[in-house]
């Protein structure tokens, strides 16, 4: 069984800085992708950013060059950087993670609030 665990959520100002880490715990799989998603109410979960064991990382167009994922691959523990944070970052932002290469994967951290005020 996969167990994903999610830390650094919180509220923050416009124009403020946040990091989310995410670590899998508990697990006989390998895991290849791991990422990060958010989903307010009433809208679709949708992709932040993801990344493969092998650095290939992939982002969500409205987190460009405001976002950074990176991972420790020996930890199997991934990081989002958020910088230049607005108030559309509001959401809540779920851990992924899956043994193949794509996202979403099978598993799913149980969600961290981020709260960004005008």
């Amino acid at each position: 069984q996969v167990q994903l665990v999610e830390s650094g959520g919180g509220l923050v100002q416009a124009g403020g800085s946040l990091r989310l880490s995410c670590t899998v715990a508990n697990s006989d799989v390998s895991i290849n992708s791991m990422g990060w998603f958010r989903q307010t109410p009433g809208v679709q979960r949708e992709l932040v950013a993801g990344i493969t064991i092998g650095g290939v990382t992939n982002y969500g167009d409205s987190v460009k060059g405001r976002f950074t994922i990176s991972r420790d691959g020996a930890k199997n523990t991934v990081f989002l950087e958020m910088n230049s944070l607005k108030p559309e970052d509001t959401a809540v932002y779920y851990c992924n993670a899956d043994s193949g290469a794509t996202l979403p994967g099978d598993y799913w951290g149980q969600g961290t609030q981020v709260t960004v005020s005008s």
